[in-house]
This record gives C-alpha cells, structure tokens and sequence, in this order.
C-alpha cells in the first residue's frame, strides 16, 4: 500500500474494523445466526438454487476477462459471485427482518458487513493485492454489485405456498429452517424469470457501458 492515498489508507482501516467487530459479534453468539446451521446450508442446497448458481458463476466468471475492464478477472469474479451465494440470501432476509424489528440490530449489522464484503471490500482488497493501489472503480462497484446482490438475495429466497402463492422465505415462519418444504422453479419460475434477466442486463450493461472499452 505504499504510496496510496491517505483516504484509501484509512477506508481500508474503516472497514477493517468494521468486519472485525462483525466477526466479534457473531462468534459471542453463533447458535442466533442462521448460518450457523445445518439448515441454512439445506436451504441453500435447492436443486434449482445450486443450477441458477452454477450457471450465473460461470457465465461472470468466463466473461470477466473479456469484459475490457482490467479491474475483472477470474479471481474476484469467481471469489464475488460464491460469496453473494452464501451470503445474499441471509443478508438480505435479516435486514428485511430488522426492518420489521423481527431480528436484532446485531444480525443486521453483521449482515451488512457480509454485504459490503461480498459486494464491494473483497473486489477491493483484492485488486490492492494484484496491483498495489485502490482500484479507481470502487465506489461504482459498490452500487453496481450491490444491486445484482440484492437481486440474487432475493432470487435464491423465493418460495411458493398454497393460498399465499409466490413469497420470499424470509416472510415465513421458520426461516430459513423450511426443511423438506422447499419449491421447485417450476413453481416460481415465472417470478424468478424477471429477477434473472434483471441480473443478466445489469451485467450486460455494465460490460457495454464499461469506460475501459
């Protein structure tokens, strides 16, 4: 880091701590973090949530390099896209819950940093590493891929119910402990359809409005 900027210097030093108080927070208290446990990963392992992963992982993944922008490449694409899986649809289903003053501050705090890191501080502290100052793009990389986490927190929570149709997990009982009661795309498909085609514009329109190209 010798050389960069003084503000740089102290953003990073930010959030560093700001991570570390998080990782503080939730070893005082594992068992009240959902993933925690054996059911979050069981609703995390959905056929149709493994598929979707899969694809959207390989296809950034793949593209990344070819993209124009020399912040991207295999590394942080892959390193992004695994923890927006693992991390989004907790996240994003805690702080909709802390809204609704149905889970503590605490969670919504740690889910916050579990966004920013996944989001934007892993995208930054790698390039750091590779290239040995901040990356330029940082604070656009903050909105753009917080909208596509956003949208993937939303996307792996979605669940069908008789009488209520399509819902997001996080608005039912039990969540995300839904055992064996989980919906297959078929179910939700329709509603899934136009979160996914919202993730592949954005990806497409950052790549075609990229400055780098």
């Amino acid at each position: 880091m010798q050389g960069m900027a003084p503000f740089f210097i102290a953003y990073i030093a930010a959030w560093t701590a700001a991570c570390v108080i998080a990782w503080v927070i939730y070893l005082r208290d594992r068992p009240a973090f959902a993933f925690s446990h054996r059911s979050y990963w069981r609703y995390l392992g959905a056929p149709w949530k493994l598929a979707t992963f899969a694809i959207a992982t390989a296809g950034i993944t793949l593209i990344a390099p070819h993209t124009g922008d020399p912040t991207w490449d295999y590394a942080d694409a892959l390193l992004m896209s695994v923890l927006t899986f693992v991390t989004a649809p907790w996240a994003i289903g805690v702080i909709y819950l802390a809204l609704r003053r149905r889970a503590p501050a605490q969670q919504a705090y740690v889910a916050a940093c579990a966004w920013m890191f996944s989001a934007s501080w892993c995208y930054d502290i790698y390039l750091v590493w590779r290239d040995g100052i901040y990356p330029e793009t940082w604070l656009a990389n903050i909105g753009a891929s917080s909208t596509l986490y956003v949208a993937a927190g939303l996307l792996w929570n979605l669940q069908w119910r008789a009488g209520r149709g399509v819902v997001f997990g996080f608005m039912l009982d039990g969540w995300p402990d839904l055992g064996s009661n989980q919906s297959g795309l078929r179910r939700i498909f329709w509603i899934a359809l136009p979160l996914m085609l919202f993730a592949a514009i954005a990806i497409l329109s950052f790549v075609l409005s990229n400055p780098f190209n």
